[in-house]
């Protein structure tokens, strides 16, 4: 990549799930082999088909945004109205964080941080002031803190089986 490449941010839509689950398949195979299993396992996205199934009813029930770095797309983060089943519904309108991923050929390169102000721009044009996320908590935090650094803060901790989980917001 050269060091002028530009990052755009454009919305997407059904026809984008390839690209969307080809970027889930790279998380986990990167995941796997940095011996970080215990956040998405160790099968690929698409080949697990209730994966698959949700990952396109995310994108069907809410706004999918893709990142793209001279036209090749980097990274991904689907904006809905509603939170997860497995945490509390919050008590006020919300813009929840869903499959946040960066396409880990171009990790590092700040394509994450862009898509998070993003949804940070979104939920504010929807005149909506709350924004929050939920993230793997287990092994060394990292992926908390890295929330942390993008503007959210801890609200609670919660377990879906045996699957550590934070949940976070932000005021917008």
């Amino acid at each position: 990549m050269s060091e002028d490449a530009k990052t755009t941010i454009r919305q997407g839509d059904e026809d984008d799930l390839p690209v969307i689950l080809a970027m889930l398949d790279g998380a986990v195979e990167w995941l796997v082999a940095n011996g970080r299993e215990g956040q998405w396992g160790t099968e690929p996205w698409s080949a697990r088909p209730k994966a698959a199934a949700r990952v396109l009813e995310l994108v069907r029930t809410g706004t999918p945004w893709i990142a793209e770095i001279d036209g090749v797309p980097a990274g991904t983060v689907t904006l809905r109205q509603a939170s997860q089943d497995y945490v509390p519904p919050a008590d006020e309108p919300e813009v929840y964080v869903h499959l946040l991923v960066t396409d880990r050929r171009h990790a590092g390169r700040g394509v994450g941080a862009a898509l998070l102000a993003h949804a940070v721009a979104e939920t504010r044009r929807l005149g909506v002031g709350l924004l929050r996320v939920d993230c793997y908590a287990g092994s060394d935090g990292r992926l908390v803190d890295y929330y942390v650094r993008n503007g959210f803060e801890p609200v609670q901790t919660f377990k879906v089986g045996d699957w550590p989980g934070q949940l976070l917001a932000q005021r917008v």
